[in-house]
């Protein structure tokens, strides 16, 4: 069963995401438990750690390693991107693919799909490069990475800045007065504005046929943002 057809069959995932991107649209201040919160925990726990039969990102990086016998780093980044290029293009296409009268009930399913899967991607990146997927620290990195060029703004927010091993860790353990929620609020509302946006901007995917053209690229482009900057946010350790 892919990620896609879960998700279909996770009601309450797929009615915590509606709610999530109804107070994206609205501008209302998040709360601490509430839907912004709780969508970005699924999002950041099916990505990394997986559910079921959807692999995490530390043994999608372990496939890719091992993949036709090669161990380069670089190799194994490309596999990785490619295969959840794929993955969303079809995402994309499928959420499309009825026009006007499936779009409202698939959507919602195809936002979370996608970040699901650019999640899982930037957390093999990051395994495959060295990064300790367990460490929080990672993790959050991992989350920001999502929206692409605004990820560096969001990180000094919080209090971090690039990549600089322990005395970086050493930084976010001294973070007082940060609770996790803060946190993934501080990544989630970015994250959840531009569901509001995904939402305006893809209005032609109410067009049958077109529509699932106009998807499969808009998710294939989008990914491919999310893949640079994984790629910057997470370069190969010395």
């Amino acid at each position: 069963m892919g990620i896609f057809s879960m998700l279909r069959r996770d009601k309450q995932t797929t009615r915590t995401a509606r709610e999530a991107m109804k107070q994206a649209r609205s501008g209302a201040e998040p709360a601490a438990g509430g839907p912004l919160e709780r969508i970005v925990r699924i999002i950041r726990d099916w990505g990394l750690d997986g559910k079921l039969t959807y692999s995490s990102a530390q043994t999608v990086a372990d496939r890719a390693l091992r993949g036709r016998g090669a161990r380069r780093a670089d190799k194994a980044v490309r596999r990785i991107i490619a295969s959840h290029r794929r993955g969303v293009t079809a995402g994309g296409f499928l959420t499309g693919l009825g026009g006007f009268v499936t779009l409202p009930i698939l959507l919602p399913t195809n936002v979370v799909e996608f970040y699901v899967q650019a999640t899982r991607m930037v957390g093999a990146i990051a395994a495959v490069r060295g990064y300790d997927l367990d460490d929080e620290e990672i993790r959050m990195r991992v989350m920001a990475a999502l929206l692409g060029e605004e990820q560096g703004e969001v990180l000094k927010n919080v209090g971090l800045g690039p990549v600089a091993g322990v005395a970086a860790r050493t930084v976010a353990r001294g973070m007082k007065g940060r609770p996790e929620h803060q946190l993934i609020n501080a990544i989630g509302g970015r994250l959840l504005r531009r569901f509001s946006l995904r939402s305006v901007r893809l209005f032609g995917k109410a067009i049958p046929g077109a529509g699932a053209i106009l998807g499969a690229w808009s998710d294939r482009r989008q990914l491919s943002k999310i893949a640079r900057a994984a790629q910057e946010a997470f370069p190969a350790q010395a």
